[in-house]
């Protein structure tokens, strides 16, 4: 049963504690907003804008949640993936969806120019900034996925995704892993599921312009079918994530500062 743990040291996990950090949590795909000048883009397109393909259901209050607990800046999109991947580099083929891969050149650059640099330029802007106050910054991606894709059934509640080259990032990983399960027994969390979190996406941009011991960037992805379902289990669910993270950062810290 879900049950968040609050009685911990919170000292530890401040912005700039004894460990020197901070905290920046970004949203890529917050909602399906699609800004007037291309909604023409779109007819008939409602169905796909509503599902997962337009956008992470949960991951916009699970940013907020994680933001508010650690008084970090918080970068978020609510304009649709289908519009333009924030989450994608520049010459990634799903950079662009059907919708809006076949557009003209200067309506694509548009795009660019008005939606996915601007908020590039935010998160480098907030990430470089951590870095610059304590030396290392962590940076947590809020996501979430589809219960099943293809017919396969996504077998976890939470995934943690990292780049297993980068210590820290494996570190805080098995950290949170453990915290999560220890505070509720029933979810089952898996490291770089449902994706390989070295793939191409935020942190991985990041990962190319920073160094492994001034960067740390997560990814974490929330089942769907707990923020379709609502209700208690998933406030409870947000509640534990937070605190488990908590926690997991409070033993970092310990184990650096020792």
């Amino acid at each position: 049963m879900l049950s968040a743990t609050t009685a911990m040291d919170r000292r530890a996990v401040d912005r700039g504690g004894p460990a020197g950090y901070d905290l920046v949590i970004t949203c890529e795909h917050g909602g399906n907003r699609i800004p007037a000048p291309y909604r023409g883009l779109f007819h008939a397109q409602q169905a796909p804008l509503d599902s997962h393909r337009g956008y992470d259901p949960g991951a916009l209050i699970m940013a907020r949640a994680l933001a508010k607990r650690f008084a970090a800046p918080l970068v978020a999109s609510t304009v649709s993936r289908l519009l333009v991947d924030l989450n994608r580099s520049v010459g990634h083929p799903r950079l662009y969806s059907e919708a809006t891969r076949k557009a003209p050149a200067e309506v694509r650059q548009s795009i660019l120019q008005h939606y996915y640099q601007p908020y590039r330029a935010q998160a480098e802007r907030f990430v470089r900034q951590a870095i610059a106050g304590h030396g290392r910054v962590i940076h947590l991606s809020s996501h979430s996925f589809t219960p099943e894709l293809d017919g396969k059934v996504r077998d976890a509640d939470i995934g943690l995704l990292y780049d297993p080259a980068r210590p820290g990032e494996t570190d805080l990983c098995a950290r949170w892993k453990a915290s999560l399960e220890a505070c509720a027994l029933d979810l089952a969390v898996r490291r770089n599921y449902p994706y390989a979190g070295k793939g191409d996406g935020l942190t991985a941009w990041f990962r190319r312009r920073l160094p492994p011991g001034a960067y740390v960037g997560i990814k974490l992805e929330v089942n769907q079918k707990h923020v379709v379902s609502a209700g208690r289990y998933w406030t409870a669910m947000r509640k534990v994530i937070v605190e488990s993270l908590c926690r997991a950062l409070a033993s970092r810290c310990a184990a650096i500062s020792a």
